[in-house]
């Protein structure tokens, strides 16, 4: 076999051509511009940065918690919801007293819900009284207030090359938001999955979505099962289980061997969960736990510095070109500090996981909860 390789000359005297031919051939082109990809519109109607919606709807679900249904607002041109999987949340961007924030809210409609001209979006909230956002929220969201939102995010969803089937969901509180939306898909979508449900609560009271949870399993018993648990002194729910989610009851009702485990609700519920599911030997692989937003009382997580809870501290913070001097609390995050300060940084999970409000620290240090995600406290990043 021969080879023929030109030599330097040659090959410059070729690239000479190719001038003169572009010329050619620029000159033959069409004058109309270049259409943009439908790939690209594609894609940024599935992952928008930013979703620009109204509120349409709003119901009171118990007597501290409150759902809101989200459509798209054409006239900021949102012209329709992006598609999301049941279990995913979305980061609100609001203003409150001057202070830019966001805060994440699991989707509790299903996916099959926000398709068409008519789609929407749920989220249900739970007003907390000495919280910064919900008194706002109570006081001033209604029917047409405008919300900006980012695109569906989080990845606690069913996945069947990942999962099992069989999905257990251990929810507490409002943690049950993202599993209604998941026992809607499977009864009445396109997600072909079982889901045994253990839902703790308080008191019959606090219990969200009972009615909705209901007919969806009368409907498809062989699909969906829901079991309530109550911590309150007495049961008032026929076919309801007193005290809290533990590993005995957990064996009681579910194939523990054949299924996948789906956590979400307050962090005190995580600990104690995750706890008892350790005595049932499960592989990491089968658990899956929703982000569950800012750390609850920090003072008491394994590390955190001891007799600094009431100090407050100067930082030095860059944000672009931006460099400021803010005041933070020992017991909220950096993040928080600089939404008080009114700088508006970006973020959506607020739990370290999504990784959108890294920062480098550059001087000094800083408290890093061990169930953050680690790769935040790698090299400086927190």
């Amino acid at each position: 076999m021969k080879i023929n390789v030109k030599g330097h000359i040659r090959d410059l005297l070729a690239f000479r051509r190719l001038v003169p031919t572009r010329r050619k051939r620029i000159a033959k082109a069409s004058p109309q511009p270049l259409t943009p990809s439908p790939v690209n519109r594609l894609a940024g109607q599935l992952h928008p940065k930013r979703q620009n919606l109204y509120i349409a709807d709003v119901r009171d679900e118990t007597r501290t918690s409150r759902t809101f249904r989200l459509i798209p607002d054409p006239d900021l041109d949102t012209m329709e919801l992006a598609y999301f999987r049941a279990g995913q949340y979305l980061s609100l961007k609001i203003e409150v007293d001057g202070s830019g924030i966001t805060r994440p809210y699991s989707i509790s409609s299903a996916p099959y819900e926000a398709l068409g001209v008519d789609g929407f979006y749920e989220i249900t909230i739970r007003r907390i009284d000495d919280g910064f956002f919900t008194p706002y929220l109570w006081d001033n969201w209604s029917v047409g207030t405008r919300i900006q939102s980012s695109g569906p995010c989080g990845e606690f969803y069913y996945e069947p090359i990942r999962d099992a089937r069989k999905i257990i969901g251990l929810a507490g509180g409002m943690g049950i938001t993202p599993f209604c939306s998941m026992a809607k898909e499977i009864v009445l979508g396109d997600m072909h999955a079982e889901l045994l449900l253990l839902y703790g609560s308080s008191d019959k009271d606090d219990i969200v979505y009972y009615d909705v949870l209901k007919e969806l399993e009368e409907e498809a018993p062989d699909k969906l099962r829901v079991v309530h648990v109550l911590s309150c002194d007495e049961v008032p729910l026929p076919d309801c289980e007193q005290g809290f989610i533990t590993a005995d009851l957990i064996g009681k009702y579910a194939d523990v061997g054949n299924s996948s485990f789906f956590i979400c609700g307050p962090q005190s519920m995580y600990e104690f969960v995750m706890g008892e599911l350790a005595t049932l030997d499960l592989p990491f692989k089968r658990i899956r736990r929703e982000v569950f937003g800012e750390a609850t009382d920090i003072v008491d997580a394994p590390g955190f510095p001891q007799g600094i809870a009431q100090k407050r501290f100067q930082l030095k913070v860059h944000v672009g070109s931006v460099t400021a001097e803010i005041s933070g609390r020992a017991t909220e995050t950096v993040l928080v500090a600089m939404e008080r300060a009114g700088l508006a940084p970006p973020s959506e999970c607020r739990s370290g996981e999504c990784g959108v409000c890294r920062s480098l620290l550059i001087a000094g240090d800083v408290y890093v909860h061990p169930d953050c995600d680690g790769r935040r406290a790698f090299n400086g990043m927190c």
